[in-house]
């Protein structure tokens, strides 16, 4: 099986990366590997599967097999908590959410998951996920303190953190659906603070966002929503090039 923090480091040395993110609780796996393999000819490197609600390990499995068979891009798995386990998928964000206000999403349940995941043998990459306002969902059900838009020294400073607890990753999210990316200003702020790769998400819908979100330091672009309900193939090239560099 795929080494994905491998692919993913040859991936970045590269440039900036596009993931797509696939949420199993809103379409069925056959619909899901469709969109991984529009997301694969538009230019996409990996496929994140997970959301906030309605994922379970029936629905994570069927999709990961589909998005395998249909695009043969690695995915990642992106938790929303801790009994949607499947060995079908090549990786898992094992993540804490770091400015939660409930220690459940900081430690605990990953604790919980932890012993399953060795079990499975599921490849994990650590990562500190720090939700930016809004939020949205994620916020919410993570029951997020969300870092203001204009809190730049308090992203970096969390950042950081993470780089010194031995995560892998740094993820800044705007939350599935904001009306807003996370600020240039602070993507940069962030990217500068740490030497480890840096995920943007949230809000990146239009070809300018992501190319924002990659002159600000991004190492990887992630879009959710906007590939669920982007039927137009031609644009959303337009937007996996902007976040990859290509003209």
């Amino acid at each position: 099986m795929m080494n994905v923090e491998q692919y993913l480091s040859d991936r970045m040395k590269e440039g900036t990366i596009h993931m797509a993110l696939l949420d199993p609780d809103k379409q069925r796996p056959e619909d899901a590997g469709k969109l991984a393999a529009a997301a694969k000819r538009a230019g996409s490197d990996v496929i994140m599967i997970g959301g906030s609600t309605g994922v379970n390990s029936e629905n994570l499995g069927a999709t990961a097999r589909a998005i395998r068979e249909m695009s043969g891009l690695p995915s990642i798995h992106f938790p929303g908590g801790p009994k949607e386990l499947s060995a079908e998928v090549d990786s898992i964000f094992f993540m804490s959410l770091v400015n939660s206000t409930d220690p459940l999403w900081i430690f605990k349940a990953q604790a919980y998951a932890a012993p399953f995941v060795k079990k499975l043998g599921i490849e994990t990459l650590s990562m500190g996920y720090i939700i930016v306002e809004p939020g949205m969902k994620v916020g919410e059900v993570g029951k997020a303190d969300p870092i203001k838009r204009n809190e730049v020294d308090k992203a970096v400073g969390y950042a950081i953190a993470c780089e010194m607890y031995g995560m892998k990753y740094v993820y800044l999210e705007a939350g599935s659906g904001a009306d807003r990316p996370v600020p240039q200003e602070m993507i940069r702020a962030v990217k500068d603070s740490i030497s480890i790769p840096l995920i943007v998400g949230g809000g990146i819908r239009t070809p300018e966002a992501a190319r924002a979100a990659r002159e600000a330091g991004a190492d990887a672009i992630v879009t959710g929503t906007f590939i669920e309900e982007c039927s137009d193939i031609a644009r959303l090239k337009d937007v996996v090039d902007a976040a990859r560099g290509r003209p």
